[in-house]
């Protein structure tokens, strides 16, 4: 029979074991991680990371599974990384939303970058942990930047999601898919789901003059979107008061028009462990706009952004 010291050793003698496997087959391998920064452009919401030149070293197991895959708009051979740890990353667990660790190795003569996104089949027991996650995917690598000089100066989108992020007195408007980690209500969300164009065709604006260049060049067109805005942290009152406040601005400003009657509809968002449902509610516009004045409340955006971080200065 077991006696108490020697279950209470058994662990470490398991998680010695263990690591002096890891160490031999990965023959003492080392990964370098960087530290980057998250920035959100006031122009439209788009997410880049900075490189801040922070960087660590962590010795581990390094497993690489490659699956080549033909899509309509690419091909490329996606890398599942799982890298296994004698010991815990704090780093990877108690970082903020804004911090990234971006892992870089040489793999058959190109460098990988990986972010871990996950740790599974952690038995504390064995002294091992295992992160998971994809290498960057070539279509997402430029929004990995060096510097802060390298993020571009003018809206990416061509949409009208600058004038839905503009409308932000309520709670913060965040584009969809890009809504920081583990934010708290209440907030909304912008998806535009379609654009279409409304006018027979772009009015182009041409550098003066013609042969300077195509870096100035802009275009006007009346275009139309159709956008759904998802709230969270909203009762009733406070939703029939942002449909108000949309539509007072869409009559004082004309920025944009309504093609259709936007209703409040409640939405269910769901936790069986607390048997409650969240406060998510959803505004469903098809809306007219010009292009021109989606690009200038863009360029407010960032009028505002930079006032704004004077003012905390």
């Amino acid at each position: 029979m077991a006696i108490l010291s020697e279950a209470t050793n058994a662990p470490s003698q398991l998680a010695s074991a263990l690591a002096a496997g890891v160490e031999s087959i990965s023959d003492n391998q080392q990964v370098s991680f960087t530290r980057y920064s998250r920035f959100v452009s006031p122009l439209d919401g788009f997410i880049f990371w900075i490189n801040t030149s922070s960087s660590v070293a962590y010795s581990g197991s390094l497993h690489q599974t490659i699956d080549q895959r033909q899509e309509e708009d690419e091909t490329i051979a996606v890398n599942h990384i799982v890298f296994t740890s004698t010991a815990e990353i704090t780093q990877f667990n108690f970082i903020s939303s804004d911090t990234l660790f971006v892992g870089t190795w040489v793999s058959d003569g190109v460098t990988v970058q990986v972010v871990f996104n996950e740790a599974t089949s952690v038995y504390r027991q064995a002294g091992l942990w295992h992160y998971v996650g994809d290498a960057v995917y070539p279509a997402l690598q430029a929004q990995l930047v060096q510097s802060i000089s390298d993020i571009p100066v003018a809206p990416i989108v061509s949409n009208s999601l600058p004038i839905w992020l503009s409308q932000n007195s309520f709670a913060p408007v965040y584009p969809s898919y890009l809504v920081p980690s583990n934010v708290v209500p209440p907030y909304i969300v912008a998806h535009v789901d379609s654009t279409e164009p409304l006018g027979q065709f772009m009015v182009l604006t041409w550098p003066d003059p013609i042969g300077s260049g195509m870096n100035e060049l802009s275009s006007n067109q009346l275009m139309q979107d159709r956008v759904q805005l998802t709230l969270y942290g909203f009762n009733n009152q406070a939703a029939i008061q942002y449909l108000a406040s949309l539509i007072q601005y869409s009559v004082n400003t004309d920025a944009f028009g309504f093609c259709n009657s936007p209703a409040i509809k409640d939405e269910k968002r769901i936790q069986s462990e607390i048997s409650a449902i969240a406060m998510k509610k959803k505004i469903d516009i098809t809306a007219s706009y010009y292009q021109s004045t989606a690009n200038a409340l863009a360029q407010r955006l960032i009028v505002q952004a930079a006032l704004s971080a004077v003012t905390i200065t």
